[in-house]
């Protein structure tokens, strides 16, 4: 089929050759080249044949064709390279755990993994969606000080920078209670 077309167009072109016809050539933003009789921004003006530079309407779609034949294909963009998936078969917050309630006390977080952290993963951890950067990038645990009554939610997402993969654990939901300062045992009985 293409030697079909490319004898056609050279077999038109012979046939006006002593006509010459002005191309426009171009190149798009995905590197496709296009020609045409009409100009375009940014186009070349290419002569298809010595002689008068007219355009002649009867020449011009086999100069367009034949142009079109002879011009170099852009290279076919190359595929990604393939990634393993991530190799964890588990990764989840075992402390705290859903729902849990802590009143007035330090709270233990751990991260369960199958396998081990792969060197050069990083771990990011999360609370109430925003991260945690006064931990390790591989801290599997860790422990939150002082913060305030409320409800929170932790997740953990690791990472590998080399592929930009990424597998974040399940979200858990925990809740910081403080004593009240009306609560009875506050109260001095006198």
């Amino acid at each position: 089929m293409q030697l079909m077309r490319r004898l056609i167009a050279l077999g038109l072109f012979a046939a006006v050759a002593t006509q010459a016809a002005v191309v426009y050539k171009w190149t798009d933003a995905n590197g496709v080249v296009h020609f045409s009789d009409q100009p375009a921004p940014g186009a070349e003006k290419v002569i298809t044949s010595s002689g008068d530079a007219t355009t002649n309407s009867a020449t011009t779609p086999a100069a367009v064709e034949a142009a079109a034949q002879a011009a170099p294909k852009p290279a076919a963009p190359k595929p990604p390279k393939p990634t393993e998936a991530m190799p964890y078969t588990l990764i989840a917050i075992i402390s705290p755990s859903a729902q849990q309630t802590f009143i007035n006390e330090p709270i233990g977080v751990h991260l369960a993994l199958e396998p081990n952290l792969v060197e050069g993963h990083t771990i990011t951890w999360y609370l109430n969606g925003a991260p945690l950067t006064d931990q390790s990038p591989q801290a599997e645990q860790f422990v939150l000080h002082d913060i305030g009554r409320g409800s929170y939610t932790i997740s953990a997402t690791i990472t590998d920078p080399e592929t930009g993969q990424t597998m974040s654990s399940a979200p858990v939901t925990f809740y910081v209670h403080q004593p009240s300062q009306l609560s009875p045992q506050h109260h001095n009985n006198n």
